[in-house]
């Protein structure tokens, strides 16, 4: 390996943005840490990015338990030496039920796994970057359209990231001693497994339900990998990066 490999942990990678955003940075060179619930599939975005020649690792990992957090974080260093992007990606969503109905259970699982995850990864992203030489890295946080506005019956979802861009604030602010830069990508209608029902139809805030359009996701990926190629003298703090035609701006 040599030394001058860049070292990647990707939340969430075995589907969707977390995928193609690992395959886009194994293409840049990146060794990327592959990390998300389901092994098999993390073990097929590996298999999926060796043409590359970029090393990667896969690591079972749920983000909204500690000592799971740590074992990611400890093998990454194990393996690599050192960390220099870290893609809080990993996030749930909630039953599409009005407010009052959802159980809370679903509330907490929620700000478990979007905010208190991304929390955690910070938290031991931190502890490597800033004694690592050389010193710092950057971090990256998918928000979400959600981020600016609501969906319908989405209060948790909503909730968490806001609560996002709030924890991305604090993490630039707090990283600048260390030489950690911290952004954030809110992302709508990227076409993923998740969102493969926008073109079914979805809740409008009127009431009705319209399908909406949709974007590649590697329009995403190359969005990211553009964040991570920065210098850490720059930072784009927030992108905002969404199918060019969702209804997010206007009255009704």
């Amino acid at each position: 390996m040599g030394e001058t490999i860049k070292v990647a942990i990707i939340t969430g990678a075995g589907t969707g943005i977390g995928k193609h955003s690992a395959l886009a940075l194994m293409r840049e060179g990146y060794a990327v840490v592959l990390a998300g619930r389901r092994e098999e599939l993390l073990q097929n975005t590996a298999n999926e990015g060796a043409p590359s020649g970029a090393p990667s690792l896969v690591v079972p990992t749920d983000v909204s338990d500690p000592v799971s957090v740590r074992t990611l974080f400890g093998k990454t260093k194990e393996a690599f030496g050192r960390l220099d992007l870290l893609f809080n990606n990993a996030g749930t969503g909630t039953p599409g039920v009005p407010l009052e109905e959802l159980p809370l259970e679903q509330w907490k699982k929620a700000v478990d796994i979007n905010l208190t995850g991304s929390f955690l990864c910070t938290q031991e992203a931190f502890k490597i970057m800033k004694d690592q030489e050389p010193r710092g890295g950057r971090i990256i946080n998918n928000g979400s359209i959600s981020a600016h506005a609501p969906r319908p019956n989405s209060a948790p979802y909503t909730a968490t990231k806001h609560g996002i861009t709030g924890l991305t604030k604090a993490t630039s602010l707090d990283g600048r001693k260390y030489d950690i830069a911290c952004g954030q990508i809110d992302i709508g209608n990227a076409l993923t497994e998740m969102t493969a029902r926008m073109s079914k139809g979805v809740p409008q805030a009127d009431g009705s339900v319209a399908v909406e359009p949709t974007m590649d996701v590697e329009d995403v990926a190359r969005a990211v990998v553009y964040m991570a190629s920065l210098s850490l003298e720059a930072n784009v703090q927030f992108m905002t990066l969404m199918a060019t035609k969702m209804p997010v701006f206007g009255r009704g």
